[in-house]
Formats: structure tokens, sequence, C-alpha cells
């Protein structure tokens, strides 16, 4: 029997870190390098990546199964439902064997109609591919699109593409009348983007080397980025900027927000010059954000209101105090406001309640309104695109554990639903095959926290089970479908969320209640879930495997921590594993605006005791932890490349000579930064590198391969 490979061993050069008093000593310190160029760190991220395929080679065959079999479920060539806007019906298109996506457009005849067929002959012949992506992609291991908006007056299409995973992009103009990109370039600049009417002027933002959005530019067409105009600088390091147009293009509007705090100002967009008004002032703790319609913007924020309410202002009220706004929307205690459309005429407001989605229609003229029905118990809905504020059909989405992205077209005189498009499963899926259904787990302060959870309608007794978690931001972790889910449910796996506390699927308490020196409670909840689905008789003990990405990974490190026994399987992605000495230092991207999420270590005694109390790397305990696969991006400028590269090394150190411990793998992206590989095959083949991981660690996963 061959020997089992050894794992890569980095050089252990001790970094003393005292602060308040307290001392610990890191070996693994040297593996921060954020210029990416030390030469000892990469060979060592090379040595880790070659180790997962050693350790991993003999699941190979499975990979390639389990690939072909998430390909062979996808319609390759498939497009989205053409969404119409200012005489065009716009859609993106993909091809079998193609990474990216085509964006294209399709001029609508007058009237109202139903959406065209982009796959009929005589309506493709008349298609304008406004840009491809596996065009602009050619050449770089890495693409995605960090901007990608049209002036309709000038028929200018601003695009700007990251090659490298950085989330720094190049900012280019194509003139669609010729398909050709003008001179105008602009180097390093961030997400965001608004245009003037006139479509002479186009506003963007940069970030600083913490890659914060700190300014707003306004770039002037054919002219030299080097002239461009600074709109706006933010100095207060918690402060995000963005810059954005009205959904009605008829103002343009910055926005400075940190984690609890919001500033929105609007200016004219038929009048640049004119400069920017404050319509929301910068209070502490007061969040907003706005739409426009009718001669009047709407609010939503939470403004003595937990779960937020909708406000107007009239557009001759611009700077008028906050007291002065009239509720569209009150608020209602339980129920969070998450997002406001707007129509000519109606509001769609997208809430939950409950750890359960809604979308409420009001009419803005009677005061009418409605809930959109949802026939599951389990499901996500959602406002879909309404680029059209006088379309007589709000299009929404809908999708479950069990049931396909679809999407719908509510007719508002009828009332009538037109179903444009479910999302193709190929294969022969059924969804009567399976079910969904919600659990509560009790944890051990007597809260009660939801599940969601779906398997086979055909599996019998308990078996393994993969439990996701994210658990942070306020960010919901709605059940929703995967086509890729289905090779692990096939295999008699079964699937569940824990909406944890820190998340936003039961309000803004919910949030407020794992966050800061309450953070624990994040992680209690994920081990509650995890007995709850042994006491319910879907998991067998020993057979539940964690995931989590990014702050999700800290939850899943915590939790493996906390509760060593109780998991079979650790799979982190980009894990914010090392999140105190992360937050400890101001210089990383990113950490003083993270100080309002998680707490200030530097200044605080107290939250550096409760972060070092937690935070996975530091609290890593000597006994048989099982199997953990990390994942990294040599370009993440959000959670840093060494976070899961000293987290591995940490626990093989901390587990040395422990049997029945490990194995500990980390793969990192060398191409690519926080959301992994950017073409849909490469994300196809990791996913296929999770799922035989898990199935090749979990007990009685074994299955049909």
């Amino acid at each position: 029997m061959p020997a089992s490979p050894r794992p890569p061993q980095p050089e252990r050069r001790p970094v003393t870190r005292e602060r308040h008093g307290r001392t610990a000593v890191d070996d693994y310190a040297w593996l921060c390098d954020v210029t990416r160029t030390d030469a000892a760190v990469i060979a060592h991220l090379e040595a880790e990546n070659r180790y997962v395929d050693e350790v991993l080679g003999h699941t190979s065959g499975l990979q390639e199964t389990l690939f072909e079999e998430i390909k062979g479920r996808v319609q390759e060539t498939d497009l989205s439902v053409p969404s119409h806007q200012h005489g065009h019906w716009y859609f993106a298109r993909t091809t079998e064997g193609q990474q990216y996506p085509q964006y294209c457009r399709i001029a609508a005849g007058p009237g109202v109609a139903d959406p065209p067929d982009p796959d009929d002959a005589s309506v493709r012949a008349s298609e304008q591919v406004m840009l491809d992506a596996n065009v602009e992609a050619t050449g770089s291991e890495y693409f995605a699109l960090g901007v990608l908006d049209l002036c309709d007056a000038t028929q200018v299409l601003a695009w700007a593409a990251d090659r490298n995973g950085s989330e720094q992009y190049r900012l280019r103009f194509r003139d669609l009348t010729t398909g050709d990109d003008l001179d105008d370039l602009v180097e390093g600049v961030y997400y965001g983007s608004a245009w003037s009417s006139d479509g002479r002027h186009f506003f963007y933002t940069r970030p600083d080397d913490a890659m914060r959005p700190h300014e707003v530019w306004r770039h002037t067409l054919g002219t030299p980025a080097a002239d461009d105009v600074l709109v706006h600088r933010e100095d207060d390091e918690r402060f995000f900027c963005d810059v954005s147009n009205t959904k009605d293009r008829t103002f343009v509007v910055v926005e400075m927000g940190s984690k609890i705090t919001s500033e929105v100002r609007v200016c004219p967009a038929d009048d640049v010059d004119a400069g920017f008004t404050v319509l929301v002032p910068r209070r502490q703790g007061v969040e907003a954000s706005i739409e426009h319609a009718a001669g009047a913007f709407f609010v939503l924020t939470n403004d003595d209101a937990l779960d937020f309410r909708v406000a107007t202002v009239a557009d001759e009220a611009i700077g008028t105090d906050p007291s002065a706004w009239i509720d569209a929307v009150p608020h209602t205690p339980g129920v969070r406001i998450e997002d406001v459309d707007v129509l000519r005429d109606h509001l769609l407001v997208s809430e939950r309640t409950e750890a359960t989605t809604r979308l409420r229609i009001r009419r803005l003229s009677t005061g009418e309104e409605f809930l959109v029905a949802q026939d599951e118990e389990v499901s996500t809905v959602g406002a879909g695109a309404n680029d059209d504020m006088d379309w007589p059909q709000i299009r929404f989405t809908y999708t479950s554990l069990v049931t396909p992205a679809t999407v719908i077209d509510l007719d508002l005189s009828t009332g009538e639903r037109h179903v444009r498009k479910v999302q193709p499963v190929l294969g022969g899926y059924d969804p009567a095959d399976y079910v969904s259904r919600r659990l509560w787990a009790t944890a051990n302060d007597g809260v009660r926290v939801p599940i969601s959870l779906v398997h086979r309608r055909d599996r019998t007794g308990d078996g393994p089970v993969l439990l996701y978690g994210y658990g942070s931001y306020e960010i919901s972790i709605d059940p929703g479908f995967s086509s890729a889910r289905l090779s692990l449910l096939d295999r008699g796996w079964a699937f569940a969320i824990a909406h944890v506390r820190g998340g936003g699927e039961m309000g803004r308490q919910w949030y407020e209640d794992g966050k800061f020196a309450a953070k624990t409670n994040t992680f209690d909840d994920l081990i509650a879930a995890g007995h709850a689905l042994i006491d319910d008789g879907v998991a067998a003990p020993e057979a539940i495997a964690i995931r989590g990405g990014s702050a999700g990974g800290l939850l899943v490190g915590a939790a493996l921590n906390r509760a060593p026994d109780l998991w079979a399987a650790v799979v982190g992605e980009v894990p914010f594993v090392d999140a105190l000495n992360t937050i400890l230092d101001p210089s990383l991207p990113l950490t003083v605006i993270e100080w309002e999420e998680w707490g200030n270590p530097v200044e605080s005694p107290e939250i550096f005791d409760v972060m070092a109390g937690y935070t996975p790397y530091e609290n890593i305990p000597a006994v048989a932890l099982p199997p953990v696969l990390a994942t990294g991006g040599l370009h993440d400028p959000r959670v840093g490349f060494w976070e899961p590269a000293k987290w591995v090394a940490r626990l093989r150190d901390e587990t040395e000579g422990v049997d029945g411990a490990g194995p500990f793998l980390c793969k990192t992206e060398m191409g690519a930064g926080h959301g992994g590989p950017s073409g849909r095959y490469d994300a196809w083949k990791d996913e296929a590198l999770v799922f035989a991981f898990l199935l090749d660690h979990v007990p009685g996963a074994e299955g049909e391969r």
C-alpha cells in the first residue's frame, strides 16, 4: 500500500502579538504577503495545490463523473428572458462550450407585446450583440464585468473589466452604432456608474489602497482621463462611496455608506454642473437608500424604524429635515423591508418575516396593495427586471429548494400571470421526486433557529447531510434551487440551510443578535441546527458536513472548534478564519469599515477578548478534527489568500500525532479572487471537486458514484 502523501510544512517564523496585555505567537504571519510577490509564499501555495491533487487524486474519476452530471443538467445554450427598456428588448445569451455570456438586444416594435423569442430565426436576424464577454476575455485566465451601463441618448455602452480577480477594473466606452470602442480609457475603477442625461459625462468610483471606494469622478467623453473631475472624496475610512442613476434617469446619486450609517446626495442628471445636494443627511446609525418617480423620492430608511419604513420626499423638498418626510409604507415591527422598486404608479416592496420573503405590490394613486402568492412554505420571491417604468406588467422571480428559478410577469390590469421561463434542468428532473420543508432548532439560550431542508422523497431514515450557513452583515441565505446540488441529493444526501443569527432572515434584530459581543450566537446556532437535524432523524450522527464561504467560512471554522465531534467534514471557501489578526490591522483592505460589523479590537479590550475567544485560527483544539477543505484566491481583495493557508497549516500543527485527524487541504486559485473562477465550466469543476471531497470523507456517503 503506497504511503500517504505528506502535507507541505511552511517555515515557522514566530511573530509575537501584544495587545491589551495579552500575548500571542503567530508562526505563519509571514504568509500575509499583500504584494503577492514573495517567492516563498507562492511556492508554498503551489505545494498546497499539489498536495490537494495527491490526496484527492483517487477521486479524479468521480470528479469527472460529477462534472459531467452538473454540466449535463444545464442547457448550455440558453438565454435570459428579454427585458423591455427604451425601445429595445435586452437579454443575455450563453452558448455551449463558451465560458461567458453575450449581452444582446433586439429593437422593439410599437405597442405592448410579449417578450420576443430570441431563438426565432427572424428575430435573431435583427439581434445586436452589444458585448461578447468570450471575445473580450481572450487571453485572460479570469474575466469579470464590474460596469455595464448604456446611455440611451447616445447609444454608448460603458463597460469595465477585471482580468485577475482583484476587483480593479479598466473602463471603456463602446459606440453601439458602430460596435467600436472609443479612445477613452480609464484605469483602476471600481463598481458604480451613472450617466448625465445628454451622455456627455460619465460618473465612476475609484478605490484607495485598502480597496475602499473613496472617490467619485466625472469623465467627459472625448477627453483624457487625466482631465476627469473629482466629484467627492470620502475621508472617513468607515464609508464606501457609490454612484448611480435613479431608475428614471432624472438624477445622479452619490451614496456614502458605512455598515450602519448612510448619506445620500443627488444632482439633476440634465445639469451636472449644478452640483450635489444632500437628500439624506449623515446621522450615526441611520441607514437609507433611495429611488425616484413622478416628482418624488422614495427613501427606504431605519430612521425611527427598526425594520425599516418607506418615506417620500418631493423634489422641491430636497434638503428638508427628515422629520418632514411622509410615510408611504409605515414601519411594521417584525416585517423587515429590504428593498423598494418603483414604477410610475406602483411600489414593489421586498420584505421578509419569519425567515420567509414576500413581495408586496402597492398602487400609489389608490393605496391598494396585495402580496404576490407563493405556493410553497419554503420559497423565495423577489422583484425581477422592471426597467421600463411604464410597462403594464410587473416581473418577479420565484424559486425554492425544489422549484427551479422561474420568471413570471404579472399583468397589473387583469392579475393574470405569464410564466416567461422556468430554468431548464436537463436529464428528466421531476420536482415531485424531492421534498422541502422547514425545521426549527433551539439554541442554547432558547431562541428558535429556522432551517430550510431538502432531500429526495424516497430517502428513508437518516443519512449524510450538507449543512450550509453564513450569518453576517444581515445577509440572508434564502432557499433557492441548484441543479448541481442534485448530484448529492440523488446519492442519498439531504441539504440544509441554517438561518443563523447575524444574517437577516428574521429581521434587523436577528442581525443585531449575531454581531459584536453577541457574535458567538451565530456559531451556537449552527451547532444547534446540527443537533436538530440528528434529532429529527434526517442526519446520521457523525454524517453532517458543514460548508460556508467568506464570513460563512468563519462560521464553519468556529463551529468546528466548538463542536469538533459533531461534524464529519468541513468546507470553508475563501474563509475569514484569521479574523482577529485581520481586524487588528487597519492597513489591510476593508478592515476599518469592518469595525462596525465585528467591533474594534484595536481600541476595545472587551471586543478583543470576544474575538480572541472565537477566531478559528487561534482556537483549534488538539483533538481528532474531521477533514477540512479550504479554498482561497490569490488576488482576493476581501479575504486574503493567507487566511485559509495559515488556518490549514495550524490545523495540522495542533492535531499532529492525533489519530484520525484530517486531512487538511488548501486549494488556492492562482488567477482568481474572492468569487473563485470566473468561467462557468471552471466553476462547475470546482463544485465537482468539493462534492468529491465530501463523498470521499463523510461516513455513509459512498452511495452510487
